[in-house]
């Protein structure tokens, strides 16, 4: 039995932990122990006067983790968290770096993921392999640390030798030479149990980006879930319990559907379906209905908005299906979708019906599920659908009521809600015999918008428009859509 120095949490470890020797803890970095095992003088024993790095050569077992690492440099630059994470978003061209993400590495309540290594060596004037060896040390310190506590609330059980040598080794730094820490780094990766700290953040940043973009344009808004990607991946590859593997199913279905849904509004219709079906498959393996049927509906927005309403009909009324009959914001977005399909395609009783359905689906709908985000089905939500819907069918005044219910509900930042509802109205001046004054509404909200929105789904409904409008007013919208 070995207990720990005076001043550390003190516990128990198992005779068959001395395997290889004695466990002595020589120092302490971040408020972890280090550990070092002797052998006897089998690799430089206590009597060969010489410690276990002189023998195995320098920088082979590495005194602190990447949370020190990071830390030490910038105290020592003077720079504030804050201010470092500048000098990170200035490095990769201006992306945003979220101080938060810094503070979590700093922590180690995560850690870098492979894509981040080069960046961090040249942000932080260290070589990318002193940062992936850093990453490492803190990798097996955490496998050490949970092995530990497995073994001090389970002595007695039988202990599976091969898992325990194999983590002997990556303690001592054995399997850690810096050409190859690279490839055990993602080795770790995919046979570690689940970190429960990536789960949560992964769980948390899921909650920031469901509220919508808040202002951002799309550009920014994916460029800030795609950091969040890669964890997602990383996670996915690790073996977790059946209960744990269906809410991460459930986290993944989620942000890959809000990516899809930024591509479809940047007008990537291409990748916004290959992220849809990554989205679907994930939903189903969930089990969770209303996330399927939440993914379904906003796919079938795609093919709606983009010249092919019999498809996104039919895959609005799967979505309606898997909704089931119970309030939820998923079956009142499904309705509301079912409702413009089938008014695209001239089934007018099918969409009134649709109306009618999705009216009643959202008077049920509580506070949380008509929240203000994509995954809600917010008020000012319901009438932006129900004016393009009304739009569609010629049915001008009711469009005219939706919209203005949409406008006094629509937050300042909402710019491409603003415009998508200045394009309904301009369509339904069209089809009241105006076509001037519709080319004149029209090029006021396109003149208006920032250049970022100027794509996608905005210029999609601008150009339909402007196909059209005869003679002078067409044109006037066309050098408009042309001036960039």
């Amino acid at each position: 039995m070995s207990d720990l120095p005076t001043g550390r949490v003190s516990f128990t470890l198992p005779s068959r932990l001395l395997v290889f020797g004695q466990l002595r803890y020589q120092q302490e970095a971040l408020g972890h122990p280090v550990v070092q095992i002797s052998a006897g003088g089998r690799f430089g024993g206590p009597e060969s006067g010489r410690e276990l790095s002189e023998v195995w050569g320098a920088g082979m077992m590495a005194s602190e983790g990447i949370g020190a690492l990071l830390r030490g440099i910038r105290e020592a630059a003077g720079l504030t968290r804050e201010e470092q994470a500048a000098l990170l978003q200035a490095a990769q061209g201006g992306k945003w770096f979220d101080p938060e993400n810094l503070k979590r590495w700093e922590t180690e309540k995560r850690l870098p993921t492979p894509m981040w290594h080069v960046l961090l060596a040249e942000c932080y004037g260290r070589p990318a392999e002193e940062i992936v060896r850093a990453i490492v040390v803190s990798r097996r310190r955490r496998r050490l640390h949970r092995l530990i506590g497995e073994e001090a609330r389970e002595e007695g059980s039988a202990v599976d030798r091969r898992k325990f040598l194999g983590v002997a080794a990556a303690a001592t730094g054995m399997a850690g030479l810096p050409d190859i820490a690279e490839a055990r780094h993602g080795i770790n990766a995919g046979l570690s149990t689940s970190d429960g700290g990536d789960l949560a953040y992964l769980d948390g940043a899921f909650e920031r980006h469901r509220g919508g973009y808040r202002g951002r344009p799309p550009s920014e808004a994916l460029g800030q879930i795609k950091a969040d990607l890669d964890l997602l991946r990383e996670l996915l590859g690790r073996p977790h319990p059946a209960a744990v593997r269906k809410d991460l199913a459930r986290t993944a279905a989620g942000i890959t559907g809000l990516v899809a849904i930024i591509q479809h509004d940047r007008g990537d219709q291409r990748d916004a379906v290959g992220w849809f079906a990554t989205a679907e498959q994930a939903a189903r393996e969930s089990g969770d209905r209303h996330m399927l049927a939440w993914v379904l509906s906003r796919h079938a927005m795609v093919p709606l908005n983009y010249g092919a309403p019999h498809a996104a009909a039919t895959m609005a009324i799967r979505a309606r299906a898997e909704a089931g009959r119970s309030p939820s914001a998923a079956g009142a977005l499904a309705a509301a979708v079912t409702a413009r399909s089938l008014a695209s395609v001239g089934d007018r009783e099918g969409a009134l019906r649709a109306v009618a359905d999705a009216r009643a689906a959202a008077a049920r709908l509580d506070s949380v599920q008509g929240a203000d985000t994509w995954f809600g089905y917010a008020p000012q939500k319901h009438h932006v659908h129900l004016s393009q819907a009304f739009t569609l069918m010629g049915r001008t005044r009711e469009a005219y009521v939706e919209q203005e219910s949409a406008l006094a509900l629509t937050k300042s930042p909402s710019v491409m809600t603003r415009a998508l509802i200045a394009v309904d109205r301009a369509v339904c001046v069209r089809a009241d015999g105006d076509p001037a004054t519709a080319a004149d509404l029209a090029v006021s909200a396109w003149l208006q918008l920032p250049a970022a929105y100027r794509d996608g789904l905005v210029r999609s409904r601008v150009e339909s428009l402007c196909r059209s409008l005869p003679g002078r007013p067409g044109s006037t919208l066309r050098d408009a859509l042309t001036s960039r």
